[in-house]
């Protein structure tokens, strides 16, 4: 028995997310079967991160385990000539049997993509958020710049339907960009909150469109509860960037 690590990148338009679910097309099922038809096992594909129906990723690191002969080379061309062309196998290395990908991880960031203009590239549409009316990047920069550091950010997290009993996350970066039309959010943590990434950019697009003040983000965040000031914004320009690991854990 051997455990692998994969760095998997997909399109999340048609998928119901990440995880595994009876009633949904899913990366994770979709994975597995692959794994079953090339191999001929039942694994579980154990994610880094669940990322929610129309969300995409650029380095969702897996793990698995398998009694399989397979070179790390065969396995990586063989998955990829079974799975679908919107999700791809990237790179496989194998790893101590104890390695696990989501409980290891140090770190995650998150990519929230905006297109601010009239007129959304046909091209782009699942992949940028479009939002017509201007956007103020200063306004953002200042929400976003009392948003890092450890907090707990209930205010900024919808009901998962599970027990959480820790909302506490330290959030290390919350950055905003603008390249001509393009804006981007980058959010860095230990570990984000169920939709927390998309709470804080619907967040920070309500401050740069002038309808919620810079000044409301601390009492938002300070009250804990979620409200109508926190609006969830789409999934469409949500990436999950990539997922950083201690040196031996590689």
């Amino acid at each position: 028995m051997k455990r692998l690590r994969l760095t998997l990148a997909y399109d999340g338009t048609t998928y119901a997310g990440w995880q595994a679910q009876p009633s949904g097309n899913t990366v994770q099922q979709t994975l597995q079967k692959a794994i079953a038809s090339m191999s001929g096992e039942t694994v579980v594909a154990h994610g880094s991160g669940r990322t929610d129906a129309g969300v995409h990723a650029r380095a969702q690191e897996v793990h698995f385990d398998t009694r399989s002969a397979f070179t790390t080379d065969v396995w990586r061309r063989g998955l990829n000539a079974l799975l679908p062309p919107d999700i791809r196998v990237n790179r496989i290395r194998i790893v101590p049997s104890d390695f696990h990908v989501r409980r290891d991880a140090l770190r995650k960031e998150y990519r929230y993509r905006i297109w601010n203009d009239d007129v959304m590239p046909p091209f782009l549409r699942f992949y940028r958020t479009h939002i017509i009316s201007p956007l103020d990047m200063e306004s953002m920069r200042a929400a976003a710049a009392i948003l890092v550091g450890r907090h707990d950010f209930a205010a900024f997290t919808a009901n998962p339907n599970r027990d959480v009993p820790d909302t506490t996350r330290t959030l290390s970066m919350l950055k905003v960009t603008r390249k001509g039309a393009e804006i981007t959010i980058r959010a860095i943590s230990e570990g984000f909150l169920y939709k927390m990434v998309r709470s804080l950019a619907g967040h920070l697009i309500r401050v740069g469109s002038g309808s919620v003040a810079v000044d409301e983000t601390a009492a938002i965040l300070a009250s804990r509860q979620r409200t109508a000031r926190v609006q969830t914004a789409p999934a469409t320009g949500l990436f999950l960037w990539q997922v950083g690991y201690r040196r031996a854990a590689r």
